[in-house]
Formats: structure tokens, sequence, C-alpha cells
């Protein structure tokens, strides 16, 4: 996958996302807590990112972290995410964004689960999760 690949204005994203999705994804804002979708979720699948579709986050990687939001262990890979450092709201945090769109999705913190330690503490509303269909 190449590195930001999706470049899109952003008269064109608001067009493409719900006023929430924009909110979040394209404006850095957060959701609130224990309201998003998919927070609760234990199917089998995968969460991609609801701005471009991108593979991001597996079901296996998920845990329930009592934060409010998604959590996660890991990424389905290292370059389907990417940090930045955020110092917004008077704290230094480290950003997930997506690496294909460009998408905030959350952040990640060093108060994880083994094996990597890590919780990527993500917003609900910008993944999309496709279910893993059951082989008969």
């Amino acid at each position: 996958m190449d590195e930001h690949n999706i470049k899109k204005s952003d008269s064109e994203w608001a067009a493409e996302l719900t006023r929430e999705q924009y909110r979040v994804c394209r404006q850095k804002e957060t959701e609130p807590p224990f309201s998003g979708a998919l927070y609760s979720c234990q199917e089998d699948g995968t969460y991609c990112c609801v701005c471009c579709g991108s593979p991001l986050f597996g079901s296996a990687e998920k845990f329930d972290s009592g934060s409010g939001w998604p959590s996660f262990w890991q990424p389905l890979s290292a370059n389907c995410v990417r940090h930045e450092s955020d110092t917004s709201h008077g704290m230094l945090r480290v950003e997930v964004l997506c690496n294909r769109c460009d998408a905030h999705l959350g952040h990640v913190f060093d108060d994880g689960p083994d094996p990597t330690g890590k919780r990527y503490c993500i917003n609900s509303v910008t993944l999309q999760f496709n279910k893993t269909e059951m082989k008969t």
C-alpha cells in the first residue's frame, strides 16, 4: 500500500462522510466514550477505515480496555497505520492515522496487554466492520 495515496479536498470528504465521521476522521475530534456501535462488537472480522476501506485491525487483536472505545493491541500490519505526536489538549499523546488516507483514528498508549503492551484506542465511527463469513 502506498503511503498517502488517497487525497481529497475537505469538501469532497464532507460530501462522502456523515457529519460525525467527518468531525472525527478529518477534524481530529473524538466521539463520546461508550457511544460507538463497534465498542462492544465481539464478532470475527476486520475493522477497516471508514474513509478509504483499508484493513486496519483484526478482531483477534481486539480487547475490552474499559476505556469506552474499541481497543486493539496491534494493527493488522506495521504499515497500515502511522503515528504522529499530538500535543493538543495540554498533553503529549501519540495519534494514530490511516496510512492510506490520513484519517484520524484515535491514539495509542503504552498500557495495553501482552504481547505488545500497546492499547490502540480507536474511535468506533472511524471504522467499518467487515464480518468474517463462515465457510460451509
